[in-house]
């Protein structure tokens, strides 16, 4: 590979002047193109797709304003015909940001606050099409493969998400197309997971363990 072509995707200008001049000074890693959010990323790449200038890397932001969030943009560059790696570079932590970045199909994921080592190290290993993964993202997936307690499923978080939102158990169940029976059945396996009796008590202890963003949180 004669350089690698980076689509840089986020909402803020500052941020992708800033992730420009930083990638740059690195050798051998360009940035192609920049996208405000994940629509504009997938016409970028199939301009550039077209013009026979593929994307190695696209870095991705997770929060994109009203614009189509990064999970979603993962998920639909992942089905392209000779798709580039996803690498994730967010502000969020929490269970429910990371485990929806990989099951939606990112090679990595990375923290804007990591040393510009770090994140160069994981654009390299992208590219290569290796696994890139901030320490505490790391240590979150081998924790749910190696450890034999209770661990919350993605449909739980979820649940826990929009818990935290203040809906009632009507509520979600019409928003993610389940019986109001199986909210509750989902609620009492959450709160023995958190050792809680309550809604309230669950969102402070999903939040307190960065299992979920705190109430209120904006992107």
């Amino acid at each position: 590979m004669n350089g690698i072509r980076i689509l840089l995707v986020d909402d803020h200008p500052v941020v992708r002047a800033g992730l420009r001049a930083m990638l740059t000074e690195f050798e051998g890693i360009s940035v192609a193109a920049e996208a405000a959010d994940g629509d504009a990323a997938l016409k970028e790449l199939k301009r550039l797709q077209i013009l026979g200038d593929p994307v190695h890397v696209v870095l991705m932001d997770l929060q994109m304003g009203a614009g189509m969030d990064g999970v979603t943009a993962t998920s639909q560059i992942r089905l392209l015909d000779d798709p580039p790696p996803v690498l994730i570079l967010t502000t969020y932590d929490t269970d429910a940001d990371i485990l929806a970045a990989v099951e939606a199909g990112a090679s990595g994921y990375m923290l804007k606050d990591a040393p510009p080592e770090q994140i160069h190290h994981a654009v390299l290993a992208a590219a290569a099409g290796q696994t890139a993964l901030a320490p505490r993202v790391a240590a979150l997936l081998m924790g749910r493969i190696n450890n034999p307690a209770p661990t919350l499923t993605r449909r739980e978080v979820q649940l826990l998400e929009l818990l935290a939102t203040g809906l009632s158990n009507r509520a979600i169940a019409k928003q993610i197309f389940i019986s109001e029976a199986t909210v509750k059945t989902h609620l009492v396996h959450i709160y023995g997971k958190l050792g809680v009796d309550n809604r309230t008590a669950a969102i402070a202890a999903a939040t307190q363990r960065r299992i979920i963003r705190a109430p209120g949180q904006q992107a």
